[in-house]
């Protein structure tokens, strides 16, 4: 057998791999979201979830939201910044190995670890028990490895010639970070931003043990950040989406609970998807536009 004839057999074969994980992926996102696309009605979007038939999703899906929010207000700082530190000013030692390889075994634990970490730590150590800031604390635990991994590597690949001209102009180097290499790498940093919100918003298992499992209806007309039953209440439980759909599967107590099930599911899917496309339309315009490309 000759070069040529292995070589088109070897592509051949990653090509059907290729095509069949892909085919694969697609059914089951397409099964998901034909069966439970048809229950996804205004009022299902917008009432709350019932013990009787036709009960919805909708504080469950603004918890996602509102969480979300939170998560990223926490994380995003702290990850950016860590990002800078790894990038610009950490010397090249045991030290920072050390941090990079701690960080890289803090992003591949499992959630559910970090949920019972928050329970532990957040929810009984600093009495702030199961609410949205005991969730938004683990999430940021959860997101800021990966976060601050992405915020490294986008300013890595930032050019030197960058660095360098603005330095020769005379700017100190923070103020060269700030005006230069953050908006040049302000691709990447949204493209990682969105992924990591659209992990943030299909979590469950974290929090589980942090935000608790409220159905309850919200009061929109307290919107005090400390109220214990306020729409943006910090202290209150806040159930997701992905974690309504374990409980109803879970209880199994309303009729339609397979139709809820099916509707938040696909609406789950929906939402990240979004997230997805977002990220790959807002990074490549970004990119097009500060590097003056088509």
């Amino acid at each position: 057998m000759n070069a040529r004839v292995s070589d088109r057999i070897a592509t051949g074969v990653i090509w059907a791999l290729s095509v069949g994980i892909v085919g694969l992926l697609a059914a089951f996102l397409l099964y998901l979201l034909i069966k439970g696309l048809r229950y996804v009605t205004p009022h299902f979007l917008t009432a709350a979830p019932a013990i009787a038939a036709g009960g919805g999703v909708g504080p469950q899906l603004f918890n996602s939201f509102y969480l979300l929010l939170v998560t990223m207000i926490i994380s995003v700082p702290l990850g950016v910044g860590a990002g800078i530190y790894m990038a610009e000013f950490a010397p090249v030692n045991r030290f920072t190995e050390a941090v990079r390889l701690a960080t890289e075994t803090l992003a591949s634990l499992p959630s559910i670890v970090i949920g019972l970490f928050g329970l532990l730590l957040f929810v009984q150590r600093f009495h702030l028990g199961f609410s949205v800031r005991s969730g938004a604390l683990a999430l940021t635990v959860l997101n800021l490895p990966v976060l601050a991994r992405i915020s490294e590597t986008s300013i890595r690949a930032v050019p030197p010639a960058l660095r360098e001209g603005s330095l020769a102009l005379g700017m100190t180097r923070w103020q060269a970070i700030r005006t230069v290499i953050l908006p040049a790498a302000l691709p990447g940093l949204v493209t990682g931003f969105i992924l990591t919100a659209g992990r943030i918003f299909g979590e469950a298992a974290a929090l589980l043990f942090t935000a608790g499992q409220s159905s309850a209806q919200l009061n929109w007309h307290d919107w005090n950040l400390f109220s214990d039953t306020g729409a943006i209440g910090l202290r209150r439980p806040a159930e997701t989406l992905a974690v309504h759909i374990w409980k109803v599967n879970s209880e199994g107590l309303a009729p339609d609970f397979r139709q809820i099930a099916d509707g938040a599911s696909a609406l789950l899917i929906l939402c990240v998807l979004i997230f997805n496309i977002i990220a790959r339309f807002l990074g490549r315009r970004l990119f097009r536009r500060l590097t003056a490309t088509r």
